[in-house]
């Protein structure tokens, strides 16, 4: 009998990429294969997100696009997770009845199970858990990169911010042992990984749970001890969390990259305040001038929202002047978008869909503004790519290739007579010839190319497949 097939869908954040990646490796300890080309699955999972307005419209409307599949297709069954699946809960199958599975954010272990006792009794199942039973790093991982890979430090979120759904769908803040998360990114370096991203709902407040203030610092500057661990990122921090010493350890640390994601949100300290944000402008500006200091060559990007309920124009304009101070390398732009469930929703002076439309358009003028300077000043630099896979779209038709230097930003570049050489997870050193506001390209022919290990795993189709990692001890190898 062949063994069914699987597809996972996945919305969202780098967290549920992540456990999209979990997912899978469960599927494939459970027997299941991954559905190829355009075949139909046996078990599709949606793994959701709930941060968006449109959220419910594109899962429900995905939803129905594969009710006649699956009438069409005896045996095949649906789950959805995640953390859309967390809030709307037995809804789900109310709305769209040919569900098997609804699974929350604490218990993707469960899902194989889930998905044989639906078969076997015939009905769908909804198992949503309060609270985390297992670290998900303790679940196999059918990892997605041969050269970059996930380390979730913590999951969970302490913050309580006006407009965000987060914290009541994935719990409060629960961190891994130091020595749990390391021994992961020694497996994945073991794999040929070069590059990973520690990855937590707010990174920098790492630590309180076993009450290490400082503990955030200690593990970049542990990763450092990891031989063949090329690149380090992580992503997000908060502002409020934001220490000295973590800038210190970037800094000091050769492979952690001078690359810093920080949501701002807004510039305004009257909206920063509705939002529950504590930290305000002129400190957020001081983080990014002590970073600078220690790192001239750092790049930021962030996160802003506009149209947050009682938004002035002149908290808007705010916004504006401290996009262009901070220099910001991209931003990530959202129009407030009303989460039932969150304070923000009920708050007064809800604000026009015209005006918020408006003032977006402004704010993505000043950032592309912003961002295509700063990309400016780095042609003639020399920068070190590591070379993705499909990261641009127009590779094919121009003959280049693409990939992400080590502050983050996008390179597409020409690969002169070499080309045949170069595959995705190897180095390649080149010059930047042209800058646009959200990539660069680099058209003379490379400097130097490196074949690393990461490349082999490509070459020979060999994705990264790591075991759950146990619990640990609370402790930090010295760097």
């Amino acid at each position: 009998m062949d063994a069914k097939s699987y597809k996972v869908v996945t919305y969202g954040c780098q967290m549920n990429v992540h456990d999209s990646e979990r997912i899978s490796g469960l599927m494939e300890q459970a027997g299941y294969v991954r559905a190829t080309g355009s075949d139909e699955a046996d078990v599709v999972v949606f793994n959701t997100c709930a941060v968006r307005e449109n959220a419910d419209n594109r899962l429900y409307g995905n939803l129905g696009h594969l009710r006649p599949v699956k009438d069409k297709h005896p045996g095949m069954q649906i789950a959805v997770g995640g953390c859309l699946a967390q809030k709307d809960r037995g809804e789900i199958v109310s709305r769209a009845p040919w569900v098997d599975v609804v699974f929350g954010t604490h218990n993707i272990g469960s899902l194989p199970a889930l998905l044989e006792r639906a078969r076997h009794n015939a009905t769908a199942e909804v198992e949503i858990l309060e609270s985390l039973e297992v670290f998900p790093s303790t679940l196999p991982t059918r990892r997605e990169s041969t050269y970059a890979g996930w380390v979730s430090i913590s999951v969970g979120c302490n913050n309580t911010c006006t407009f965000c759904i987060v914290p009541s769908l994935r719990g409060k803040e629960k961190d891994r042992r130091p020595g749990e998360i390391l021994a992961e990114v020694e497996a994945l370096v073991a794999e040929g990984v070069l590059e990973v991203t520690l990855l937590g709902q707010n990174v920098n407040s790492y630590g309180v749970e076993f009450g290490d203030r400082l503990a955030f610092g200690k593990l970049l500057r542990a990763t450092g001890g990891i031989e063949g661990l090329e690149r380090v990122r992580f992503t997000s921090p908060h502002p409020k969390d934001f220490t000295d010493d973590v800038i210190a350890a970037m800094a000091e640390t050769p492979n952690v990259c001078h690359q810093l994601h920080m949501p701002l949100q807004s510039g305004s300290d009257a909206v920063l305040k509705a939002m529950r944000r504590s930290y305000r402008a002129e400190k957020y500006l001081g983080i990014i001038e002590n970073v600078r200091a220690a790192m001239p060559d750092a790049a930021i990007t962030t996160d802003i929202i506009v149209g947050f309920p009682g938004e002035t124009e002149e908290d808007f304009a705010q916004t504006l002047d401290v996009v262009r101070e901070a220099r910001f390398a991209g931003a990530f732009t959202f129009q407030y978008s009303k989460r039932p469930g969150t304070p923000a929703a009920t708050m007064p002076d809800q604000l026009p869909k015209q005006v918020v439309q408006e003032r977006y358009d402004r704010l993505m003028a000043v950032v592309e503004e912003v961002t295509w300077a700063e990309n400016k000043a780095l042609v003639g630099e020399a920068v070190e790519v590591l070379v993705a896979v499909g990261e641009g779209r127009k590779d094919e038709r121009t003959g280049r290739l693409s990939g992400r230097a080590r502050d983050g930003r996008l390179v597409h570049f020409a690969t002169g007579d070499i080309g045949d050489q170069i595959r995705p997870g190897d180095i390649v050193h080149t010059v930047v010839t042209y800058a646009a506001p959200h990539h660069l390209n680099a058209d003379g022919a490379p400097l130097h190319h490196r074949r690393t290990r990461a490349g082999d795993a490509w070459e020979s189709g060999r994705a990264p497949r790591t075991p759950g990692v146990l619990l640990g001890m609370p402790a930090v190898r010295p760097s």
